[in-house]
């Protein structure tokens, strides 16, 4: 059995299920502390656990490092240093960063010699003792948290992986993030990637440590882990050296709960929550990858994210008649105390969805007096919205099926445009916990390879050992790993026979990881 768990701005849902079979649910208000919230729905859970049950896992999902950024708070002062000289020096580290963050994360920053050409050449040798002295400079800082980028590192890593080595001697205690770890080609956003993800270390391995002594609070020793953004697992240990790599694992939690409580893998999904919609396609039961640069807190960054168009449309949107406006602020986690339905006074979608002749929700009296005129408008609203979404998700002109999911799923009443059926799976309300409870393990490789010398089946398959053994790092058991997608681009514009490789890879939770 496993308790999957969802930490959402609103509400934090969870999950016990057995096999395929979701035995208990739960979902309370998220608390600023997020480890609250997860305790509140924890509790009665584990009172529902069977007696001689094997719980083998708990499963979470957070929004806590994708806050942390946009919030400008609990980031570590970090330390950059890039490998490249002479190049890149017209656009130094940070350059691209709003001043706020700039401010609080940079602690350091400075270029070396190294850094590679596209088919793998040195652009200059590297030099250790520079390296040394740096680290030896960023120690005397008192910095602890690191990030190295090198021109190129996706082609060849070893000088990123040679400066960490020396890091690491000379600084025993610093958290070494590497940018051919996390991020794609482009130098910038990948190695804004890399810096995001050290100065999340320290508050990624609290955050995970509060999470397990929850658990040892209330007398559960199983594994934790936490969902990536691509609808995989990783496990804790791996999450505390890859923080980034939760961003927006609350919609691919709901994408993939969404599958699995459907049984359908191509669809358009729209979760819609207490302050927002995520809409999201389905491709082979995973979401479809955005192919453009993901901008988390302002900073640019190419590390893989989901393809969603998130909206600012919940079941706590607040309504204004004058002029007419639906959100998008919202009520949030204050939903069941400030809506009408519930004895508030703050007019919210949920309210007109519940005048209009949804879900007998609170007290329906409380709004039967609203103006038919402002009930009709205000769902109009919701309903165009929610057709905008979805069409800007689709790929054809041909009708896809929708599925809805998400606690604020009484919003969408009307016939959705562009669909070919709409699907409200059981256990909607908890999808995104769902998905985090069902998930399993993935790795993935996107990088340049030079074919002189080699083969592209020589290539591929280099490509194809990398991606099996990062998701054998990240928990998978390896006899379960298979390959589900493989992209092989040749780059004619070089002229070294180069071909760009991205391979990835899933397999089933290696338990007691």
């Amino acid at each position: 059995m496993r308790i999957g768990i969802d930490v959402g701005g609103t509400n934090t849902d969870a999950v016990l299920l057995d096999g395929n079979e979701v035995v208990a649910k739960m979902k309370t208000p998220t608390t600023p502390d997020v480890t609250g919230g997860v305790l509140a729905v924890l509790r009665p859970l584990l009172a529902q656990l069977p007696s001689g049950a094997d719980l083998t896992g708990i499963m979470i999902g957070t929004t806590h490092f994708t806050n942390a950024v946009v919030e400008r708070r609990r980031l570590a002062r970090t330390a950059i240093i890039r490998l490249g000289l002479p190049a890149t020096q017209s656009l130094p580290p940070f350059v691209d960063w709003p001043e706020d963050v700039r401010k609080v994360v940079e602690g350091y920053a400075t270029l070396a010699p190294g850094g590679r050409e596209y088919d793998g050449r040195p652009i200059t040798p590297f030099d250790d003792e520079k390296i040394r002295a740096i680290a030896r400079e960023i120690g005397d800082r008192g910095i602890r948290s690191v990030a190295i980028s090198g021109v190129f590192s996706p082609v060849s890593p070893e000088d990123e992986q040679r400066a960490a080595a020396i890091v690491g001697e000379e600084i025993p205690d610093a958290f070494i993030s590497e940018s051919n770890d996390i991020g794609r080609l482009g130098l910038l956003e990948r190695e804004n990637a890399a810096i995001v993800n050290a100065a999340l270390h320290d508050l990624a391995r609290h955050t995970i440590s509060s999470f397990r002594e929850a658990a040892s609070s209330l007398g559960v020793d199983v594994p934790i882990y936490l969902t990536q953004n691509d609808g995989t697992l990783m496990t804790a240990d791996f999450a505390e050296r890859y923080p980034v790599l939760t961003f927006a694992s609350g919609p691919t939690n709901s994408m993939r709960g969404a599958a699995f409580l459907s049984g359908l893998t191509d669809a358009i999904v729209v979760d819609i929550g207490g302050t927002t919609t995520d809409v999201g396609m389905l491709v082979g039961g995973f979401p479809r990858e955005t192919a453009l640069e993901a901008s988390i807190g302002g900073i640019r960054t190419n590390f893989r994210m989901p393809d969603v168009h998130s909206i600012g449309l919940g079941g706590g949107s607040i309504v204004r008649d004058d002029p007419p406006t639906i959100g998008p602020d919202s009520v949030g986690y204050e939903l069941t105390e400030q809506a009408l339905v519930f004895g508030g006074g703050t007019l919210t979608t949920t309210d007109i969805a519940v005048a209009w002749g949804g879900d007998k929700l609170g007290d329906p009296e409380r709004v039967r007096d609203l103006p038919e005129t402002l009930i009709s408008r205000a769902m109009d609203r919701i309903g165009n919205t929610i057709d905008e979404a979805v069409d800007r998700m689709r790929l054809t002109a041909d009708p896809v099926p929708v599925v809805i999911v998400g606690g604020g799923r009484i919003l969408a009443q009307r016939r959705i445009a562009g669909a070919s059926e709409v699907i409200v799976p059981p256990h909607h309300e908890v999808a995104n916990a769902v998905g985090a409870a069902i998930a399993q393990v993935s790795g993935e490789v996107d990088r340049v390879f030079s074919l002189d010398g080699t083969g592209r089946l020589d290539a591929m398959a280099e490509a194809e050992r990398l991606t099996i053994a990062r998701a054998v790092e990240a928990g998978a058991r390896e006899s379960t790993v298979t390959i589900v997608d493989r992209e092989d681009v040749p780059l004619a514009y070089l002229p070294s026979n180069a071909t760009r490789i991205r391979v990835k890879a899933v397999g089933d939770l290696e338990q007691g990881t």
